[in-house]
């Protein structure tokens, strides 16, 4: 099974791995820093041994990585990857802020429902099954997001059952929830948040979230 070191250390983007099999432009690794999109989080760029990965995709527990052809790469080979740094910190910034978003939303409006979420580089979104617009709590939900991020809290990120790899993530007096993706040190890196509400039809709302564009740096 393939070693997800982006789990053990999500600010990490460059690791030397060794290819475990070979089908065609499809290869697998022994261990990976890069991410395949999974929980409605996209997944990285980057390259292996400088070949382009063209689609990452789970298959089980295993990542299979498509690679640009001409490759070259058989089994036994070292093999060099590389992310593209910006693209993952700002999902992993857009991620958290989404999930802080639900967590509020679900404490301030009894009885909605997540239908669906996306984060992409530039945006995230999460829609939920509502019968009023949702912007009405915009005001409550950017107050306390505000207060959580200026907090500067760990996030805690680990496994509840490691053989199945279940993972979550946890704030101390915030929230527990189930997630399998890239999470932050800090509350305080998610930076500024923005909310916009988007009705995408009868009986449902979304909420679309951005933060700001500053540029990473280790927070303590």
């Amino acid at each position: 099974m393939t070693r997800k070191v982006f789990w053990e250390n999500p600010y990490l983007t460059e690791l030397d791995a060794t290819v475990i099999s070979v089908n065609a432009d499809d290869i697998l690794l022994d261990q990976t820093i890069f991410y395949a999109q999974s929980g409605g989080q996209e997944s990285d760029h980057g390259t292996i041994n400088n070949y382009h990965v063209t689609q990452a995709r789970k298959d089980g527990q295993e990542i299979i990585y498509t690679v640009e052809s001409g490759h070259g790469l058989r089994p036994g080979d070292r093999a060099k990857m590389v992310i593209d740094w910006e693209r993952r910190y700002q999902l992993m910034r857009l991620h958290f802020a989404a999930e802080v978003i639900l967590e509020l939303t679900y404490q301030k409006l009894e009885g909605i429902e997540k239908i669906g979420a996306h984060i992409a580089q530039d945006k995230a979104r999460i829609d939920f099954k509502w019968h009023e617009n949702i912007s009405s709590i915009f005001p409550a939900l950017e107050k306390e997001a505000r207060q959580l991020i200026e907090s500067n809290q760990e996030i805690e990120s680990t496994f509840s059952d490691e053989a199945s790899e279940k993972r979550y993530w946890k704030v101390q007096g915030f929230s527990q929830v189930p997630c399998g993706g890239t999470h932050l040190k800090r509350t305080g890196e998610i930076g500024e948040i923005a909310l916009k509400r988007n009705n995408i039809g009868k009986g449902k709302e979304r909420i679309e979230i951005c933060v700001n564009d500053m540029r990473w740096q280790t927070i303590n």
